[in-house]
């Protein structure tokens, strides 16, 4: 029965591997759609935080002259939009369009005694203009909250009196000044409103800001703060889907900041509920504002063309420079990174970006694109299976039922934990099926005994190399294809899990490379629990521990890089367009070439394979960034597979000169 059992796990191996091909073929379909979703959105939104630029020009001898000066040459330098933050009484004040006072400050002016039980906020409008465009807009905020508001003159002057402290008027936010919205939009700027949720949600008054919003242009607004507009009071009101409905009716979309610690809460529901009318947005700090002009150019260039994102996000702050007695601003920085000579928008305009207002990705989803996933399920299950087989061949078909019956649990629970578990899975199986299969080929061309030239070793190591590559790569369809959506492409759902596909590959490699060498697993263990440990293998493993940790911190989006590396990348971006990975070109695929070239004639040499796996498991993390464009991807892909061969070919140079030099010298040496 076992022998039986044996057989047929044995024999599934060859269906599974069609079972593999005709789930990349399947994949074709949806990854057509994918590349051309990718390609619907080519306008980028360049936004400037306008209550930073104002609280600049307010350190400043003439603010008005040097604000408007200020817009028209951010404008020339390629700022299209303006963002707004809600106004407030304060904010109002601040700007000349008000006068406040006390209960107190009026009793002094009137020269009469102050009321004992009277603590309310008196506001006087500057001139007509301000009056009939804010008086409107105060009377409904504050009402709408249940505060009494009442008309109130001073010397003739029109004003009101707003039954509230002035610490408590002053924190109420209203809908953005219309006064400095009309004024930019006369110079040409788009508007991009922020929005708060600090307010009980108010369905009325919410329609009639975004009525404004639609009249004064605006596409897309952005969140200020922890949660999305209507979110607290979601659980009672079942807010967030009224505010969708008003941004469906207004046309108005949002906007998804970049690498946020926490998620906006109520922001995956609403963008839900908009049909994800959504754009990413690199946002850049008024700290890293300063930086210098090349470094933010190549944030910004790089930020659209690797990262899908659509709208960047430019904020400033004054600050006192002691060596230069006087306050400063990186207005000037910011402009020259746009513009001469950081030129980030004329590469952005190379690359077939055109400034404009951000649009959302038109979605791509053929109707047979949810039967071609199922295809892919059973593809990525199977590549799993296979890799089992390698390890456990007893398991192989028990591997694959349970994967089925597992896939279909998950489904009914939670779908989208099927697709990143199924994703995941393929993506390890991929980089480690072909190193498995690479290792087993060097020991079968070595045991057959005849000693191969170098130019025959060259070759096989040639094949070896491309064959392992196209392997690893297999994996890739099934990651594209099963986390087609949208929601990953703006990072509204992550891949989990991803920090497993550093590892796991390379993890596996070594098992197999030190335990499956075609005598008993049990035999090989046993030899190594026996073998005596040496103060080398104690600093072999430390070094190990040591490489294996700066790995990891160094991988995904929290890794750090130096100075350095920084300008090294640059260069690469320049030089080729794309940048491939440093680990890949530099260390892991020229490993691979001189490591296989090596094993064909000296046995240990096979451990080299071990660490060349991180480079074939890092081309399939490229494509689990789900929000870099699948054709950059690749080309980052074979860029580095392209100058790893390149360097792995000098290593090869190198080290046939140095064994030359061993054979000639070293008898003459040991003499």
């Amino acid at each position: 029965m076992y022998q039986k059992w044996q057989y047929w796990n044995t024999a599934s191996r060859k269906w599974l591997w069609i079972l593999v091909a005709v789930g990349l073929l399947a994949s074709i379909p949806v990854i057509a759609d994918r590349m051309k979703t990718e390609t619907s959105s080519k306008k980028v939104e360049i936004v400037f935080d306008y209550r930073d630029l104002t609280e600049a020009a307010s350190y400043q001898a003439h603010p008005q002259d040097y604000l408007n000066e200020q817009l028209d040459r951010l404008q020339q330098a390629g700022v299209n939009s303006m963002a707004m933050y809600e106004s407030t009484l304060d904010d109002f004040r601040k700007a000349g369009r008000v006068v406040t006072y006390t209960t107190q400050n009026v009793a002094d002016m009137e020269k009469r005694l102050s009321p004992a039980n009277e603590n309310f906020t008196y506001i006087v409008f500057a001139d007509k203009e301000n009056a009939e465009a804010l008086k409107p807009l105060i009377l409904r905020t504050f009402t709408s909250l249940d505060i009494n508001v009442k008309p109130w003159t001073y010397q003739g002057q029109e004003g009101l009196v707003v039954e509230t402290s002035p610490e408590d008027a002053y924190l109420k936010p209203m809908q953005p000044d219309p006064i400095a919205m009309k004024q930019l939009r006369s110079k040409g700027f788009f508007i991009v409103p922020r929005m708060s949720d600090s307010l009980p949600y108010n369905q009325e008054l919410t329609e009639e800001m975004l009525a404004s919003f639609q009249q004064n242009g605006v596409k897309r607004i952005l969140f200020e703060g922890d949660s999305v507009k209507g979110f607290t009071d979601n659980e009672k009101e079942h807010s967030l889907a009224a505010f969708a409905k008003l941004l469906n009716k207004y046309d108005i979309g949002l906007a998804a900041i970049e690498n946020l610690k926490k998620p906006q809460a109520g922001f995956n529901k609403l963008a839900y509920d908009i049909h994800y009318n959504v754009v990413r947005l690199y946002s850049l700090s008024d700290k890293d504002s300063t930086l210098d002009v090349e470094t933010l150019a190549d944030r910004f260039a790089l930020a659209t063309k690797d990262r899908n994102i659509r709208m960047l996000y430019l904020n400033t702050a004054p600050s006192r420079s002691i060596a230069e007695a006087k306050v400063k601003d990186s207005v000037d920085n910011l402009i020259h990174s746009l513009d001469k000579p950081g030129n980030a928008v004329q590469r952005m305009e190379k690359k077939g970006f055109e400034l404009g207002q951000a649009e959302p990705f038109q979605v791509v989803d053929s109707s047979i694109q949810r039967y071609l996933k199922m295809i892919v399920l059973l593809g990525a299950l199977a590549f799993f299976s296979i890799m089992v087989s390698y390890f456990v061949p007893a398991l192989t078909l028990l591997a694959f039922a349970l994967g089925l019956v597992g896939s279909a649990g998950l489904y009914v629970l939670n779908s989208s934990l099927m697709e990143q578990g199924l994703a995941l899975l393929a993506a390890i199986s991929g980089p480690t099926v072909a190193m498995i299969i690479a290792v087993r080929t060097i020991r079968i061309k070595r045991e057959q005994g005849a000693e191969l030239s170098v130019g025959q070793r060259l070759i096989q190591t040639f094949i070896l190399y491309v064959q392992t590559a196209i392997l690893s790569l297999a994996a890739v369809p099934f990651v594209i294809a099963l986390l087609n959506s949208i929601a990953y492409s703006l990072v509204l759902n992550q891949f989990r899990g991803v920090s497993l596909l550093h590892i796991l590959p390379i993890f596996l490699a070594a098992i197999y490379i030190f335990f499956y060498r075609g005598v008993s697993i049990r035999e090989e263990i046993s030899k190594l629990l026996r073998t005596p440990i040496t103060v080398l293998w104690v600093i072999a493993l430390a070094v190990i521990a040591a490489a294996g940790y700066y790995y990891l911190t160094r991988t995904g989006n929290a890794g750090t890089v130096s100075n350095t590396e920084l300008v090294f990348r640059n260069f690469l971006e320049n030089a080729f367009g794309v940048r491939p990975r440093n680990k890949e070109f530099l260390m892991a695929h020229p490993l691979f070439i001189a490591g296989a070239f090596l094993a064909l004639k000296y046995r240990k040499a096979i451990y080299l394979l071990i660490i060349a796996a991180i480079g074939q498991a890092s081309m399939v993390d490229t494509f689990a960034h789900i929000h870099s464009p699948a054709a950059l991807s690749l080309s980052r892909g074979l860029l580095g597979l392209g100058l790893g061969l390149v360097l792995g070919i000098i290593a090869i140079v190198v080290w046939q000169v140095l064994e030359g030099c061993w054979k000639k010298w070293s008898p003459q040496l040991k003499r």
